[in-house]
């Protein structure tokens, strides 16, 4: 089960795509001028990088190695055309507001290296984990930026005004400028907490701890005389 937990929040927090690993910035510094196309950017990529990871591992065993590539992006490109017809149908004003960036969602190099790099090696459950995770780290890694970008830019958050009548908003931050500005400083403040955590020598030292008693053959025997 800590495994499983694992996987799932290593998107989230260790191996953001957008915030640690930096990939996606196209869609990223493009759609993330307010918090609905953001969310639904993120949520679109979230499918998926669920439905490839799981396919693909489905089928990992059968596709030969000088094909993986190409079959890779056959996977996702149906994936990606589904959510494009859904869209379409049902929020067009959202498809009409993503535009290009979401048949882009082919080509995102988080869903790809999570594809090669993950689900071609490990079972259909994980690998749906892993979909999960990057796509949830990615979902609010838009959010949280498009959030500030939006609340700065125009005083609304979701299109919903919060200091738009007494404090007119700074264009600079709507403008490409501004996007790259806001996920530098997001990025950097991500880096500091990380690095001061990271320095806790009685945090790290509980956590080599931890994973040392894992993999312990006398783990049970420690625990039943802690337990005495």
């Amino acid at each position: 089960m800590k495994k499983k937990w694992q996987i799932l929040t290593n998107g989230i927090i260790k191996e953001n795509p957008t915030l640690v690993l930096l990939l996606g910035m196209c869609p990223t510094l493009a759609i993330t001028t307010g918090v609905i196309s953001a969310l639904g950017m993120g949520l679109a990529t979230t499918f998926v990088l669920v439905g490839s990871n799981t396919v693909i591992s489905l089928l990992r065993k059968f596709v030969q190695k000088t094909v993986r590539i190409p079959a890779y992006i056959v996977v996702i490109a149906g994936f990606v055309t589904m959510v494009e017809m859904l869209m379409k149908s049902y929020l067009p004003s959202l498809y009409g507001a993503l535009g290009i960036y979401l048949p882009l969602i082919v080509v995102n190099c988080i869903i790809l290296g999570r594809a090669e790099l993950f689900a071609s090696q490990n079972t259909v459950g994980d690998s749906a984990l892993d979909g999960l995770g990057m796509g949830a780290g990615f979902t609010l890694a838009l959010c949280l930026i498009a959030a500030v970008r939006e609340f700065f830019g125009t005083g609304c958050i979701a299109e919903i005004a919060i200091t738009e009548e007494w404090m007119p908003g700074m264009t600079f931050f709507i403008l490409p400028a501004g996007g790259f500005f806001t996920l530098g400083m997001i990025i950097a403040i991500v880096r500091y907490i990380t690095e001061k955590r990271n320095r806790d020598p009685q945090k790290n030292c509980r956590e080599r701890e931890e994973e040392f008693c894992e993999s312990c053959p006398n783990r049970a025997i420690c625990q039943n005389e802690k337990e005495g």
